[in-house]
Order: structure tokens, then sequence, then C-alpha cells
């Protein structure tokens, strides 16, 4: 079966290279200027994964709208936000409103590549049974890998694809100090020191949110980060 891709961007020599990029992996996919044309295709047929811009024409903030209708219409619909906008206020609201990634345009193709394909391996794996070979534990931390998914203490940590393989790189070896070029590679993605820390204090805070106590991921100054199994009474700076 050939996975319909939609992507939506308003800038048409950046639209037309991603389509033709995509398309020579096999996929069938359908480009949109703007949130008005992708809403009416949307409402009519669904795509299997949205690649969304947030600043569509005349409207700043039009890929925060299509991604709420978008999750309106589908709560499985793989949805990626692609944007030149890098801070975390964006990329909190994207999340918030039901993105699974959010990627900066100066990622490499490679990299969108192994988000998508990750994603629909998500989707395929949440189709089956669990499977014990495919769980990774960490004391009080699962991660499942096939599906992408994360529990801590029994409740539900929502990552982003990119998040969640930061994430394994980390527990992988506890205690293991890993450079931000080791998650950028282990990770696939390719961007800036400051970007690697952004993703850091989002894996931090969502942690925090579902336990108040968590303390596990680590700083360690001048060389990057370990995941700590037994975080009582250390005392560390947060990037």
């Amino acid at each position: 079966m050939t996975r319909r891709i939609a992507i939506v961007e308003d800038e048409a020599a950046l639209r037309e290279n991603y389509a033709s990029v995509l398309r020579k992996q096999g996929y069938d996919v359908s480009t949109y200027p703007n949130r008005r044309k992708a809403q009416a295709a949307f409402e009519l047929r669904l795509p299997d994964l949205a690649i969304i811009d947030i600043g569509l024409e005349n409207e700043i903030d039009g890929g925060f709208l299509l991604c709420q209708t978008l999750r309106s219409l589908s709560e499985a619909l793989p949805i990626i936000f692609f944007t030149a906008r890098d801070n975390d206020f964006d990329t909190v609201s994207g999340l918030r409103m039901g993105a699974d990634d959010y990627l900066t345009k100066d990622i490499s193709m490679p990299h969108l590549l192994a988000r998508i394909a990750a994603l629909f391996r998500r989707q395929d794996a949440m189709e089956q049974p669990a499977a014990p070979e495919n769980q990774l534990v960490r004391g009080e931390l699962a991660l499942d890998l096939s599906r992408l998914t994360v529990n801590w203490k029994g409740q539900t940590v929502l990552l982003t694809v990119t998040e969640f393989w930061m994430l394994h790189a980390l527990v992988k070896f506890p205690g293991h100090v890993k450079s931000r070029d080791a998650l950028m590679q282990e990770s696939k993605i390719y961007v800036d020191n400051s970007t690697i820390t952004s993703h850091v204090k989002r894996m931090r805070k969502k942690f925090v949110q579902v336990d108040a106590g968590f303390d596990c991921i680590d700083t360690v100054y001048g060389m990057g980060y370990r995941w700590n199994l037994t975080p009582a009474g250390k005392v560390h700076e947060q990037a």
C-alpha cells in the first residue's frame, strides 16, 4: 500500500522540493499552499501523514489551526510541524495541539525521511500486540521500541519521535555521559547545541508533569547528559 503524505507549505520552491524527494521514496504526495485549500481537501479525504508549516501565507499561525482541525478529524493521524520557527513557545504550542513531532528546516532531508518512516512504523506497531522483546526497562522507566512510547511509574509520557530517540540514547547505558554530538548522531538529527539543550529541557518538563519529583536526567557540565537511576540527593545544574 502506497502511503499518502500531505505537505502544507506556502513557499512554492520548498513545497515542490520536499514533494519531489518524498515521491522518489515511493510516497504519494499532495501539496497545498495554504490552510484553506488543505482543509477543504482533508475534509474530503485524509492523508496518511501531514507535514505542516506554521506560517501559511497571510496566517501567522495557520498551521496551528490546521493541526487542530486534523486532530478533530483523526486522533491517530501522524502530524509533523516542519518550520523555520525554532523557539520553545511555538514548539510547546504545536505539541500541545497534537503534533507528533516538531522539526526545524535546518535539518537534513534524511532526518525528515527517518522521522516519517518512524511515525509510520509506530502507527503500524500500535495495531499489533506489545512484544516483550521490544521493551527496554530501566527501573521505573519503560520504553517500547516499536511503538515509540514511554511510561514512567506506570504513566504515559508523551514524547516526540526526536525526544524518544534522545531518551533511548541516554537510557541504554545509565550513568554514561552522552555528549550533545552523540545525542545528535543517535537521534539522527543535525542541529546546533542550543537545539539539543531545548529538546532535553522539554523532555524533563514532560516527565515532571507526570511526576513532580522526577530528577533522572543529569547535566554534566562541559560534557553532556546522562540518565541516572538513583537521583536522590544529587545536586546538578539544569541546562
